[in-house]
């Protein structure tokens, strides 16, 4: 059973790590757009008027793009929280992005901590 269980979190985990990695690269890929607009706009000699509906829209986009990177990360949280309910907590799931931070003041997580044998 913890066999099958740990199958199962490894492909929620590479699911998990591909959406954190879309969203990065949709923020970096709309980044690069918004940034550019101006640039090229300057070099076509362009009035600064021209496009600027264009690049607000693009500002808006990363907004969102970053509310839905926070979307992920929360869920990433809470999908640790839930490695732990299954037993996995002591279990290293995943691809090597580091070390994840401590868990700040009034994180679910909790330290382990001894029972007593029944």
């Amino acid at each position: 059973m913890l066999k099958q269980r740990r199958m199962v979190a490894e492909k929620i985990a590479g699911a998990l790590f591909e959406a954190e990695a879309a969203i990065d690269a949709a923020i970096a890929k709309t980044a690069t757009l918004t940034g550019v607009m101006p640039s090229l706009r300057r070099e076509a000699g362009a009035s600064a008027l021209i496009g600027q509906d264009a690049v607000e829209r693009a500002s808006q986009a990363i907004m969102a793009l970053a509310e839905a990177r926070r979307a992920i990360v929360e869920t990433h949280k809470e999908l640790s929280i839930a490695q732990g309910q299954i037993g996995l907590g002591a279990v290293a799931i995943g691809d090597d992005m580091g070390d994840k931070p401590a868990p700040t003041a009034g994180s679910a997580r909790r330290a382990l901590r001894a029972v007593s044998a029944a």
